[in-house]
């Protein structure tokens, strides 16, 4: 004998497979935790690296300082420059610089190419907190590496790079880092 349909039910052959498959799938998380999960993340890895460089003789980096510290980079950056990499004034990019001079990450010399222009230069010190933060992030990384396992944090580093696009690591988000 064959059951009769209940014609008040219209999704009876929706519910008779969900029925056949098993509970159901847990609830996809809400659209915001994805950020926020990334952000944390991310400033998770940034204070570990700043508490580093503190231990490691450089308390006073701040992460504003390590993006502009990118920015200028071996070959040094006019104010203006610095500004168009970070994506913030000039006025903003120079009250940055006038920081890192301050703390002896960075100086300012005569440009080669053009007598008028002043170029932002890394000293040694701000060479040193570069180099010590690329091997604390090696370090961390090997952490998360172990946390996670290996395979899944090269299967999130893809598909963050799947996600991202080549144009992630660029330091000129207008915007991003507005503030000194």
């Amino acid at each position: 004998m064959v059951d009769e349909p209940d014609p008040q039910n219209v999704n009876q052959v929706v519910e008779a497979r969900k029925a056949l498959s098993g509970p159901p799938a847990a609830p996809e998380p809400p659209g915001y935790e994805l950020p926020l999960l990334l952000f944390a993340g991310f400033r998770s890895l940034i204070d570990k690296l700043h508490a580093e460089l503190a231990r490691q003789g450089h308390p006073d980096v701040r992460p504003a300082h390590g993006f502009a510290m990118q920015a200028i980079g071996t070959d040094g950056a006019t104010a203006s420059d610095l500004g168009r990499r970070l994506g913030v004034s000039k006025q903003a990019a120079g009250k940055t610089a006038d920081r890192l001079l301050a703390l002896g990450y960075a100086e300012r010399a005569a440009d080669p190419a053009d007598a008028r222009r002043k170029l932002i230069r890394l000293t040694p010190h701000g060479l040193d907190a570069l180099a010590r933060s690329a091997a604390i992030f090696d370090a961390l990384r090997d952490e998360w590496a172990r946390a996670i396992g290996p395979d899944r944090l090269r299967d999130l580093e893809s598909a963050l790079r799947t996600v991202t696009g080549p144009e992630s690591f660029r330091l000129d988000a207008a915007g991003w880092l507005g503030g000194t």
